[in-house]
Formats: C-alpha cells, sequence, structure tokens
C-alpha cells in the first residue's frame, strides 16, 4: 500500500523517483486576470512559474512521464526573524506548523501547472498528492515524483 491512502503499488514495477528543488520563497498560483476581452495570467505568477520550469529542467531535463503519478511537495518556509529563540527552536524541531499564505494548495496548482510539458504532459496524471509545509534553514520547494 501507498502512503497516499489505499492505493495500492504494482510490486512487480520498481518505479524510479524524481526530486526537484526549487529553492526561494514559494508563490501561489494567482488568479487569471480579465481585460480587454482576454484572459491572462499576472507577471508575478509567469514569472513564479518560468522559475520552476528552469530549476526541473536544469535537475532532470525534460522527462515528459506517462501514466499515473505520485507527488510529495514539501514547502518549506523560512522562520519569521521576530521570533524568540525557544519559539524558533521548536519550528526548527518540527514541534510548531507553518501556517499562514500562501495557501498549500495555491503552491502546489502553481508548481504543478507549471511542470506540464516538463516532467509530465498533464497535471491531470497526478493521482496522489502529498503537500506540506514546514519550517526550514533556508525557503524552498522539495518535490518527488514518483511514477504509479
Amino acid at each position: 500500500m501507498s502512503a497516499c491512502g489505499q492505493i495500492p503499488l504494482k510490486p512487480a514495477i520498481e518505479a524510479t523517483a524524481f526530486r526537484v528543488e526549487i529553492p526561494g520563497v514559494a508563490r501561489g498560483k494567482g488568479r487569471p486576470r480579465f481585460g480587454n476581452g482576454r484572459t491572462f495570467t499576472d507577471p508575478q505568477t509567469a514569472n513564479a512559474e518560468a522559475w520552476v520550469r528552469q530549476c526541473a529542467m536544469d535537475q532532470v531535463g525534460q522527462l515528459m512521464l506517462e501514466g499515473p503519478l505520485r507527488v510529495d511537495l514539501s514547502i518549506n518556509v523560512s522562520v519569521p526573524v521576530s521570533w524568540s529563540k525557544k519559539k524558533h527552536a521548536q519550528a526548527m524541531d518540527g514541534e510548531r506548523w507553518a501556517t499562514g499564505r500562501p495557501d498549500v494548495d495555491n503552491v502546489s496548482k502553481l508548481a504543478l501547472d507549471a511542470l506540464n510539458g516538463i516532467l509530465w504532459k498533464d497535471d491531470a496524471q497526478v493521482c496522489c498528492l502529498s503537500v506540506v509545509r514546514q519550517y526550514a534553514a533556508a525557503p524552498a520547494i522539495i518535490m518527488t515524483v514518483t511514477p504509479l
């Protein structure tokens, strides 16, 4: 059984996991903008998607995986500098959860959409998605993609 509930994995297939690290502060997918009778993506979202694509291409290349996929996403955020040493230590030890913005669903949406045509044909292939936001020494998004 997999970590995504009761999805049985085929034991005869040895799945290779691909890991991509996107350094920097995570950004959520922005809402679509409308103007002059058309829909467009805001520049901040477009830049963030381009950064995710560039990191993936540099680290694993253009894989274009087929079939169902599992994606584990770790959103690492910095501990606020205003926190006391005690709260900072608790955060780094995993005793405090990282809550706040951007929402984990918007971050995962940006990361998955950005990698269409790079790691997979379409993010609709992702059948199992695990997302965690945690405190870490450096902000980053760590993505592990495993064919099922």
